[in-house]
C-alpha cells in the first residue's frame, strides 16, 4: 500500500508545533472534558477505557465537529473568503451541547487568539479577531491561524486533534490514575483514531455532520455540578 508523506517547510512546521506545544499558553490542562465524572462513575478505570473514551471523543463527539470546523476555517482563510470565515465563527460559538464545552472551547480560542496575535502577528488574522472579540471557538482560532499563515491543512487538522487527545489521555493519567508510562502507550493507542479523524475532517460537510455520543454531554452536563473537581469541564 502506497504512502504519502506530507511535507511541511520550516517556519511553517516551527509555527505548528509552537501552537501545539503543552507550554503554549491556552489553559488545555485545566479541562477534562466529562472525563472527571466518567471516572467518578468508574466508568474510566483503566488505560483500554481511557482510550476507549478519548476514541469516542475523536470519532462520534467534539472530535469530529471541531475537525470539520477547522478544516472549513482553515480553507476560508487561505483563500480569502471572509464571509464563510464569519459564518464558521458563529457556528462553532453555538454548536456545542453543554455549558462546560463550550467554556472549554471558548476559553481556549479566546487566549490561543490573544497569545498568537501578541507573538505571531498577521493582519488578516487580527482582522478576523476583531470581528469576533472574545467568541472565537479554539479550532476555528487555531484553523484560521494556520490558513492566513501557510501552515498545510493536513498536518495542522492532525496536529491539532493531537494535541486535542493528548491532553485528554494527561487528563486520566492524573484522575484514573495512571503511570506515565501508561499515558504514553495511551497516546500511541491513539494514533490511528487521530489519523481517521483528520481524514474524515477533510471530507466532512458541515450542513451534515453531527455528534452521535450523547453520553459524553450527559457527564459533561453532571460534571457541572459535581461536589469535587480538579478540572473545568
Amino acid at each position: 500500500m502506497a504512502t504519502t508523506i506530507t511535507t511541511t517547510d520550516g517556519a511553517a512546521l516551527y509555527r505548528l508545533l509552537a501552537w501545539l506545544s503543552p507550554a503554549y499558553p491556552v489553559g488545555a490542562y485545566t479541562y477534562s472534558h466529562g472525563l472527571e465524572t466518567a471516572v467518578e462513575d468508574g466508568r474510566v478505570t483503566n488505560r483500554a477505557a481511557l482510550v476507549d473514551y478519548i476514541a469516542t471523543v475523536l470519532r462520534a463527539g467534539a472530535g469530529r465537529v471541531d475537525g470539520a470546523l477547522l478544516v472549513t476555517a482553515w480553507r476560508a482563510a487561505a483563500g480569502g473568503d471572509d464571509a464563510t470565515l464569519d459564518e464558521v465563527a458563529v457556528l462553532a460559538a453555538a454548536w456545542r451541547g453543554t455549558a462546560e464545552t463550550a467554556l472549554e472551547t471558548m476559553a481556549q480560542g479566546t487566549a490561543f487568539t490573544s497569545v498568537t496575535h501578541a507573538a505571531w502577528p498577521d493582519a488578516a488574522f487580527a482582522a478576523f479577531a476583531a470581528r469576533h472579540p472574545r467568541a472565537l471557538a479554539h479550532p476555528v482560532a487555531f484553523g484560521a491561524a494556520a490558513g492566513f499563515q501557510g501552515v498545510p491543512l493536513r498536518p495542522a487538522t492532525a496536529g491539532w486533534l493531537a494535541a486535542f487527545a493528548a491532553n485528554l489521555v494527561s487528563a486520566g493519567v492524573r484522575l484514573v490514575p495512571l503511570g506515565q508510562t501508561d499515558g504514553q502507550i495511551a497516546t500511541a493507542a491513539l494514533h490511528p483514531v487521530v489519523e481517521a479523524a483528520a481524514d474524515a475532517a477533510l471530507a466532512a460537510d458541515l450542513d451534515t455532520i453531527g455528534t452521535a455520543a450523547p453520553m459524553l454531554d450527559l457527564l459533561s452536563m453532571r460534571h457541572e455540578t459535581q461536589y469535587t473537581r480538579l478540572f473545568r469541564s
